[in-house]
Order: C-alpha cells, then sequence, then structure tokens
C-alpha cells in the first residue's frame, strides 16, 4: 500500500492509496461543509443538496446517472453529517476514470430541476417522518439539540419539515456557489488505482469547481440540559450525557478507551452490570461523539419504564466507580478491541477511502495505523481516572422518550460537579 497526495491547481486536495491486491477502486470528494454550516433558515439543506446531486446534471439524467454506473457493475451513494458531506462511488478498477467523471459532474453540473426538486423534497419529508416514527432514532437529534442549545452544531441534519418545504432551487445555488469550493475538498482514492492518473483525471474533470471562498461556522459550546417527551410506547428511551472532547485533543484514543470498556461490547462493564446481571435493558452502550471543536461522551440505554429508576442507579453507579472499577486485564481488552475494530475494517477499501479524507479535512495529513495503535497502546489507568473525572464532573445532557413517569430528573442525578473517579484500583 502507498500513499501519495497531490494539490491541483484550484487547490482540491487528492489522496489515494494504492494496493494492487484487490480488484476495486473507492473514489469519493469529502467536503469540509455539513448542516452546522448552514443559516437556521435553511436548516436541512446540506442533506437535501446530497438528494439532489444524483437527480440530473446538464448532461446526464437521473436514470444515466444511475445507469451509467451500474452498467459496470459501480455504486454511487452519498451521505452528510453535521460537519462534512460526502459522494463516492465504487467500481472495479477499469472503471476509476468513469467514477472520477460522475462524480465530477455531480459535483459542478447539477441542475437541480424543479420537478426532481419537488419528488425528492416529498422523499426527503417521508426519511423525516421515518426518523421521527423511530424512537431509538429520533432520541439522538433531541439529544444533541440539548447538549448544544440554540447552536448550529445542535440543529437535526435532516431540519423541520417546514423548512424543507420551503427550500428552493436559490437556495441550492448559492449554497453550493458559497461552500463547495476546492479548498474545502479532498477526493480520496484507494484500491487498484494509480495516483498519478487518479490526479491527471480530477485535474481536467474539476476544473470547474471555485478555488476558495471565506466559509465560517458558529463555534460549538457544550451547554447541557433535559429533554423529555412522553409517548406511549412499550420502551423507554434514554440517553445521558457529558461535554467529551473534540477530534483533535490529544486525548481522543483516552475517551474512545474509556467508553469501550464502559460500554463498548458484551464484557463492558455496563453491558454486564445492566444486562447480564440485572436485565434492565436490551441496549445499552456507550459512545463519544467528537467534532472539530467540541464532543460528548453519551451512554444510551432503552428499557421498561418501570425499571428506569433501577437502570439509572446502576448507570450512575458505574460512572461513580469507574476508577475503583479498573483493571488491567479490562484496559487491555478494551485496547484490543478498538485495534481490532480499526485494522479489520481497514482492510475494506471503502472505510480506508472515507478515513483518509476525513484525516485530510481535520489534520491535514494522513494518520497512520501504526500512529494510531501506538496511541491507543499509551492509554493507561491514570489517563482513563483523570478523563472520566473531566467529563463526568461537566454538566450533563440528559434526553428521555416514551413513558417518562419513572425517570428520575436531572438535578436528583447529582452530576456536575464534584469528581467522581479519583480511585485506581489495579488488579490482575
Amino acid at each position: 500500500m502507498t500513499i501519495s497526495i497531490s494539490t491541483l491547481s484550484n487547490g482540491l486536495r487528492v489522496i489515494t492509496d494504492s494496493n494492487d491486491r484487490v480488484d476495486s477502486a473507492a473514489i469519493g470528494v469529502w467536503i469540509n461543509v455539513g448542516s452546522r454550516y448552514e443559516n437556521p433558515a435553511v436548516n436541512g439543506i446540506a442533506h437535501f443538496l446530497e438528494h439532489m446531486a444524483f437527480k440530473g446534471t446538464a448532461t446526464r439524467s437521473a436514470q444515466q446517472i444511475a445507469e451509467s454506473i451500474e452498467n459496470v457493475g459501480g455504486y454511487l451513494n452519498a451521505c452528510t453529517s453535521r460537519e462534512t458531506t460526502a459522494y463516492y462511488a465504487r467500481v472495479l478498477k477499469e472503471d476509476a476514470e468513469l467514477a472520477v467523471e460522475i462524480l465530477a459532474d455531480i459535483m459542478q453540473n447539477s441542475v437541480f430541476d424543479s420537478q426532481e426538486m419537488d419528488r425528492e423534497r416529498e422523499v426527503i419529508l417521508q426519511e423525516i417522518s421515518q426518523c421521527n416514527d423511530t424512537p431509538d432514532d429520533i432520541i439522538f437529534d433531541h439529544f444533541q439539540e440539548t447538549a448544544y442549545k440554540g447552536q448550529a452544531v445542535g440543529r437535526s441534519i435532516l431540519g423541520p419539515q417546514e423548512i424543507v418545504r420551503r427550500i428552493n432551487r436559490d437556495d441550492l445555488n448559492t449554497f453550493v456557489a458559497d461552500k463547495y469550493v476546492a479548498s474545502r475538498m479532498v477526493l480520496a482514492a484507494t484500491g487498484n488505482i494509480d495516483h498519478d492518473a487518479i490526479v491527471a483525471m480530477a485535474e481536467e474533470k474539476f476544473k470547474h469547481l471555485k478555488r476558495d471562498n471565506i466559509v465560517t461556522f458558529e463555534k460549538a459550546l457544550y451547554t447541557g440540559g433535559e429533554f423529555v417527551e412522553s409517548r406511549d410506547l412499550e420502551q423507554l428511551h434514554m440517553l445521558l450525557g457529558f461535554e467529551g472532547v473534540a477530534l483533535d485533543d490529544p486525548q481522543y484514543y483516552t475517551v474512545s478507551v474509556l467508553a469501550t470498556l464502559m460500554g463498548g461490547g458484551m464484557s463492558s462493564r455496563l453491558f454486564q452490570e445492566v444486562r447480564e446481571k440485572r436485565g434492565l435493558a436490551y441496549t445499552i452502550y456507550a459512545f463519544k461523539s467528537c467534532f472539530s471543536d467540541s464532543g460528548i461522551f453519551g451512554i444510551y440505554a432503552g428499557t421498561a419504564p418501570e425499571q428506569a429508576v433501577e437502570l439509572m442507579d446502576v448507570i450512575s453507579n458505574e460512572i461513580r466507580n469507574v476508577g475503583s472499577h479498573l483493571q488491567d486485564d479490562m484496559i487491555n481488552r478494551a485496547r484490543a478491541q478498538l485495534k481490532a475494530s480499526l485494522l479489520m475494517s481497514l482492510e475494506n477499501v471503502s472505510t480506508r477511502c472515507e478515513q483518509l479524507a476525513q484525516h485530510m479535512l481535520f489534520f491535514g495529513r494522513p494518520i497512520s495505523r501504526a500512529e494510531i495503535i501506538d496511541r491507543v497502546e499509551a492509554v493507561n489507568a491514570d489517563a482513563i481516572v483523570l478523563m472520566a473525572d473531566k467529563i463526568f464532573s461537566s454538566k450533563p445532557t440528559l434526553a428521555t422518550l416514551g413513558n417518562v413517569s419513572h425517570v428520575p430528573s436531572l438535578d436528583s442525578l447529582g452530576f456536575g460537579s464534584q469528581p467522581i473517579a479519583s480511585k485506581v484500583v489495579n488488579e490482575k
């Protein structure tokens, strides 16, 4: 595998990872623009734009775009997050040029036909309705909005239906003209490809991209707080969170290890205590969400409403005693899980492509597997306890959805003031 980086004359960065032991290629464009870059009046436009990119260009209809890639057995897709939007393809090695051409076409020549836009608007409205009808999906939107009250990073990626109904063609064109500039983009390609050939294709196909523009976003400020929604559901969905770390924080991998050992698998503390020993939940896990300037550490559980108090007591106890519960084998197991997850995921050329692009957007360089593994290995008990103290002493965020009559109040949990993980027991 050979990683190469070039910058085109218009400022578009190209990064490739060549591997001649596979027969396919993953190629995509990642843009450092997501929902947090939206004006509140057009919340949801980044996601709307992602949908419309496949709905016709000056040279291809929506059907021709789909047929062009599927005629060679490939596929196209896209995704929108709070900080990025991605358009990507997976093809056989001999069809790499076609993938680059189609990506360049939809990035520069989309026409946003009004009829196609109205049809896709209905699709997006159905997507929003489906999300609202899926409690273990929508609870995360409520959680994010509560943790970052009144801020761009807290708003829904899909946007509210009333705004999606109003977004028009001029809005899309303005958003593209202002935000889709070469300096904020990375073209990444992995698999059986040649770097120089990809660069030559990109130089030709992406030559109409605007070079640069001033793109700003509102800095994230974690606020914490409480969200409660009563619904007639069998399950009570609960999310408890605290302020985490940003993507570039030196302790990023410490938080990763902490989340893994607390709730990252069947051997984790929360899974064992909540599900295996007490049967309080079918689903329980811990996670981290990191952004360029902030982050959240969270714990999700779905439980029967009458078990909410006991469940929250167990979760609170695990948080307060994370230091005293630390054991060498737990830390070693969490590190092993993270390393194995990384190495196994990178056997997929599409995952590798995404990782390279994200590294270039947020760090300006690819981070090697060896460097990541070294940083995971460096996490020790002392670092975990210090990070747990920092995280769990922050103001909490609690979001609950379902029959909430038994849910303890946020104030009654007693978080957000005292260090809670000061004792470490290193047992073999």
